[in-house]
């Protein structure tokens, strides 16, 4: 199966609002404007309904991509053939850089949770960036290094009680995807409890209780496309 599975490319370019999001990415914030421009120049974007695969684990990899709106799920699975989410990936965020810099076949599938846009960059240009651009290679260190930091604790927490362990894919999503309001407040998506299941590796009826229990204690607040968090701290002591 090809690796593109993509409807209607859309020069990034050419919509003004994904090419503020591709700039204002944690990857390319900050870099000098010329090698942005230079870097982003051949990105097309595609659109995507929800639950379609963008690739399969042992696609060869000719791109790196950049969600620029919407969820997409990294997956793959254990010896038993169960699915296993390892990573949730939201808008600013990339995907496929592995494969890449390694020039071997993708390690993992990707799905998107909902209509999702993502821009494709060729790999030979991001590979370039990384090669002239310092900054840019930290960046990628950096961002490595985080997604290794969220792996390591979330193996440390593979045997705490179900309530740390929910915690801990809260604070995970919040680490990558919440965004700060008034008062403190962290907001994240209230993803499907099947896919925090995934990502916690508990039962969905167990991921339901602890939610409720969580919401009951006000530790969250839960509303259709958001859970807030009024207090991060009080979710960190529920690790201990």
């Amino acid at each position: 199966m090809p690796e593109d599975r993509f409807s209607t490319p859309r020069d990034a370019h050419g919509n003004p609002n994904y090419e503020d999001i591709l700039r204002q990415t944690p990857f390319f914030e900050g870099l000098p404007e010329e090698l942005v421009e230079k870097a982003t120049v051949h990105v097309v974007s595609r659109t995507h309904p929800a639950n379609q695969v963008i690739l399969l684990e042992n696609d060869w990899g000719s791109s790196v991509y950049f969600i620029l709106e919407g969820w997409a799920k990294i997956r793959t699975y254990n010896l038993d053939g169960k699915e296993v989410t390892l990573n949730i990936l939201g808008a600013g965020e990339l995907f496929g850089e592995m494969a890449a810099l390694d020039e071997v076949p993708r390690s993992t599938d990707v799905i998107t949770l909902a209509p999702t846009t993502i821009g494709n960059m060729p790999a030979q240009d991001f590979v370039r960036l990384i090669k002239t651009e310092p900054l840019a290679g930290m960046r990628l260190a950096q961002l490595m290094g985080r997604r290794l930091r969220q792996v390591n604790r979330r193996l440390r927490l593979r045997e705490a009680d179900s309530t740390a362990r929910v915690a801990d894919i809260l604070l995970f999503l919040a680490d990558g995807q919440g965004k700060q309001l008034a008062g403190g407040i962290t907001t994240i998506p209230n993803l499907p409890h099947r896919e925090l299941s995934g990502l916690s590796g508990l039962a969905r009826e167990t991921v339901t209780r602890v939610l409720n229990k969580l919401e009951k204690k006000g530790v969250i607040d839960r509303e259709r496309e958001a859970i807030k968090i009024p207090d991060l701290h009080a979710l960190e002591r529920l690790l201990v």
